[in-house]
Order: C-alpha cells, then sequence, then structure tokens
C-alpha cells in the first residue's frame, strides 16, 4: 500500500487528484494539505510514501518546501508551469505532471514513481489443461470481472497494468503482462511482443512486422518473431 499525502492549495486539484487515485487499490490517502506549513506540521508527527506536490503556494514554494525535507518520499509535482520541470528533476522529483493531466498520465507517473508496486494479482485456480480454461477473473476498474477468453482479441502491457482489448472496447486490469502470460492457455494466446500477447485465433493478417485483428495493428517483436512464423503454412 502506497500512502499518499496532497499538498496543494487549489481544491479542485484536490478533488481531481483523489478522484483517480481512488481508482488505483494500492493507493491510500493519508492526508490533505492546503499549504507547505500545513505539510511539515503533518510530516512531523507521520511518515508518507508520496507526496503530489503544487508548486506555487502561499508563504512557501513548493520546490522550497521539498528543499526542507532531509529525507523526502516519492515526489509527483502536480503543476500548470511547466518552466519549472528542469529544477523538479534536479530534485529528484519522480515525475511532473502539467494541470490539467488525464488518468492514464496520472497512472504513468504513479509506475514512474513505484515501477515495482505492481498490485497482486487476483488468486485464480489453474485448470488441468490448456484447453479447459475459458474464463478469468481479473480485476479493473474497482470490480472483478469474469473474463470470457474467446472474447478478447489481444493484451498490451501498460505499466504494471495491462490493458484487455475486447471488441465492445478496453478494460484496464490490475495485473501486469507477466501474470496473463502465466494464466493464459497457450494454446490460443501468443505472445508476439515483449508488450503484447493476442489471440491467435482473431488473427486477420500477418504483414511484414505487423499482425492485423479486428481494427487493430499489433507489433511483432524481434525476439518473437520465429514464433509468429510458425503460425503460417
Amino acid at each position: 500500500m502506497i500512502k499518499y499525502l496532497i499538498v496543494d492549495d487549489e481544491p479542485l486539484a484536490h478533488n481531481l487528484i483523489r478522484k483517480f487515485a481512488d481508482e488505483i487499490p494500492h493507493l491510500q490517502l493519508k492526508q490533505q494539505c492546503y499549504n507547505a506549513l500545513e505539510a511539515l506540521a503533518y510530516l512531523q508527527k507521520h511518515q508518507v510514501d508520496l507526496i503530489f506536490l503544487d508548486l506555487h503556494m502561499p508563504r512557501l514554494s513548493g520546490f522550497d518546501f521539498l528543499r526542507t525535507l532531509a529525507q523526502p518520499p516519492k515526489v509527483i509535482v502536480t503543476t500548470a508551469h511547466k518552466e519549472f520541470a528542469l529544477e523538479g528533476y534536479e530534485l529528484n522529483v519522480a515525475d511532473y505532471l502539467l494541470k490539467p493531466f488525464s488518468f492514464e498520465r496520472f497512472l504513468k507517473a504513479i509506475n514512474n514513481a513505484f515501477p515495482a508496486q505492481a498490485p497482486a494479482p487476483p488468486p485464480v485456480s489453474r485448470p488441468t489443461t490448456d484447453a479447459t480454461l475459458q474464463r478469468l477473473f481479473v480485476k479493473g476498474d474497482k470490480a472483478y470481472h469474469n473474463l470470457h477468453l474467446p472474447d478478447i482479441l489481444f493484451l498490451e502491457a501498460y505499466g504494471s497494468y495491462t490493458k484487455v482489448h475486447l471488441p465492445t472496447g478496453m478494460l484496464l486490469t490490475h495485473a501486469p503482462l507477466s501474470f496473463y502470460v502465466q494464466q493464459l492457455p497457450s494454446v490460443t494466446f501468443l505472445r508476439v511482443h515483449k508488450s503484447f500477447i493476442v489471440a491467435t485465433t482473431k488473427i486477420d493478417r500477418i504483414a511484414g512486422n505487423r499482425i492485423y485483428l479486428a481494427n487493430h495493428e499489433v507489433p511483432i517483436g524481434q525476439t518473437f518473431k520465429q514464433q509468429v512464423m510458425a503460425l503460417l503454412p
């Protein structure tokens, strides 16, 4: 669990960060501070793993606040001012989010700050043979989804998460691609790139270094090309 602190003088910024963080199960809000002095008082008695830090605040700026910390936790800067990005990286901030930012960019920042912090995948009983596995429970969007494997087009790595592409859309799941490599039946799912697994039954055509399925293109990684070519007559 990653314990985080928000330090920002804008209530709307607090609301956005909380909204996005609530969608990531391993983030836990510990305190909301509206200026750096409040944050300093809180950190004197408590520890956190991550600070979402605004730069322009009254009395003490975000970077001046950061310089006062002897052993700062991971810091993700959230600001509307891109001109201070270089100074932020000199202070070893984990990422620099420019307001307004999207959920995907927020998630990328979390993965940059904690690259090894992958949520544990839900326990799944492995079937006795590949052919028997038709469904898989995965966590995504604050719920467990019962995936019907024949519906899957392909899977795409997204940091410590995986995008499962379906005919009806995309589901962002809270497990890394390596989890699916172990769980999906190798008879019908093939890893074709370090970031992609495709359902072989859904492939429309293979041309050059691309696999085409439905309205999507998936690249073929050099390491996996021989396995892909084995599909061809």
